[in-house]
């Protein structure tokens, strides 16, 4: 941060930004917690309710329904209330669709608590890095909000562990049900914290926004910064939606939409809600074998992620995310070939190492690139005022594409198999690839408010190139 007299200083992690963030991740856990839990139980749904192959893609992707709802009333809210009550709103909303799913009788009552937590899900998944990212210093802002992502990851291991648990009475109720845990603990958390220093300087609440900061920062002397970040302000409109068509905007948006979609088309969702089905294709008939399986894949994107979250900050986003792509590129089309030479194998085994070695690479790339570094940059690359959203924007093509892979995914393995499936989404990931090379920015290091004014300059986003 800049003290007065303009010089730089590198700000410590104090306990405050520390407790602040941890609790704001939490966020995360209930993103991935209501991701994974519905592979487990929507194999005890589906005979419950005696789904056909099509109310059950509608089961397991009706949670996208609202969490598109939820990026759309999220940006809003998170520019408008402010990112602390747009969290507690989410924890309150997430816990009536637990309750109601967990109450369900029939499938049009489970849809509508699905939907309920989708909206939760919907504003969590982004206003919580929103969050953290404006309260963290810059020199640690990309491993504190990718432990967010490593959160996320946790909720999904966390997830499969209750599936697992669950899985010999088939009690998918209770798997549903714990998701109410964290959602308590996000409530409580925020209530006791104040809102990100920027957004109450967006909201002209000075003396209040001071206070937070100096408690981030662990200092008095926070004056350079306040004043770069009032600078920022001080610089754009309003914040109205119209403010998204501005010039300065349109790169950040190209780069963050671009990043959204081509996340989501790559597969990664497929493997999460659908990996007990993956494993059940490649010849693990055991409901609880292949749930086991999957907890394995789980265990490899935490700790994949806790790499990411170690190395992001040192090595930079471009760089994690032009190898986490490539890796998905190679283990996608093997994964492929796997499926396509089943024939060739009998019992099965072979398909079936080759399916769990592919997607633990899979899941490991993802996890290293694509998966934290694309939450990060959405948080990073904004202007504060339209922040909210934009981010907004962005997390609504997220899940719009996370909700086309979902509900099209066992419909396109009946119609051209597995193989072909998952070479399409190997073809996706070399898209994917090429698009980080040529427009993903470098923002190791900066603060946003450099790197806003860079976008704001109307330079290319390669230009912008984080501290080495």
């Amino acid at each position: 941060m800049k003290v007065r007299d303009g010089t730089v200083k590198r700000s410590a992690l104090t306990p405050f930004v520390i407790i602040a963030v941890a609790v704001a991740a939490v966020g995360g856990i209930l993103f991935g917690y209501d991701t994974g839990v519905i592979s487990g139980a929507i194999l005890f749904i589906t005979s419950e309710f005696a789904l056909p192959p099509t109310l059950e893609e509608i089961a397991t992707s009706s949670v996208l329904v609202g969490a598109i709802l939820g990026a759309i009333a999220g940006g809003l809210l998170a520019d408008r209330i402010g990112r602390r009550l747009s969290i507690i709103a989410a924890s309150v909303v997430f816990l009536a669709g637990t309750g109601i799913v967990v109450g369900a009788t029939d499938l049009s009552i489970f849809l509508v608590g699905r939907v309920l937590i989708g909206i939760a899900i919907g504003v969590a998944s982004f206003v919580s890095p929103l969050y953290i990212s404006e309260i963290a210093p810059p020199a640690f802002r990309g491993g504190m909000v990718s432990l967010n992502q490593l959160f996320i990851t946790f909720g999904i291991l966390i997830s499969y562990g209750v599936d697992f648990l669950f899985s010999s009475s088939g009690d998918w109720r209770a798997m549903f049900a714990l998701g109410a845990v964290p959602a308590a603990v996000l409530l409580i958390g925020m209530v006791l914290l104040p809102d990100s220093p920027r957004w109450l300087l967006s909201r002209q609440h000075m003396n209040r926004a001071i206070a937070v900061l100096e408690k981030a920062r662990g200092t008095g002397d926070v004056f350079g910064e306040l004043d770069d970040i009032k600078k920022a302000i001080g610089m754009q409109k309003g914040g109205n939606w119209s403010d998204l068509l501005a010039s300065s905007i349109r790169m950040p948006l190209i780069v963050g939409l671009g990043l959204a979609v081509l996340q989501q088309l790559t597969g990664i969702n497929t493997v999460i809600y659908y990996a007990p089905t993956i494993f059940q294709f490649s010849g693990l008939h055991s409901v609880g074998a292949s749930i086991a399986a999957t907890a394995g894949v789980g265990t490899v994107n935490v700790i994949a992620t806790a790499v990411a979250v170690v190395l992001i900050d040192r090595v930079g986003r471009r760089p994690l995310l032009l190898v986490g792509v490539a890796g998905m590129v190679v283990s996608l089309a093997v994964l492929g070939a796997g499926f396509a030479f089943s024939g060739t194998v009998q019992g099965g085994s072979l398909l079936g190492l080759i399916t769990a070695v592919s997607l633990m690479t899979y899941i490991a790339s993802f996890a290293i690139g694509l998966g934290p570094v694309f939450w990060l940059l959405i948080s990073e690359i904004y202007p504060l005022t339209v922040r909210g959203r934009a981010m907004g924007v962005t997390t609504i093509a997220n899940w719009a594409a996370n909700f086309l892979i979902t509900v099209t995914f066992l419909t396109l393995v009946g119609a051209i198999g597995q193989a072909v499936v998952f070479w399409l989404y190997a073809l996706v990931s070399i898209i994917a690839w090429f698009f980080v090379f040529r427009l993903v920015p470098e923002t190791k290091g900066l603060t946003l408010e450099e790197i806003e004014e860079h976008f704001r300059a109307g330079r290319h986003p390669r230009e912008l190139k984080g501290l080495p």
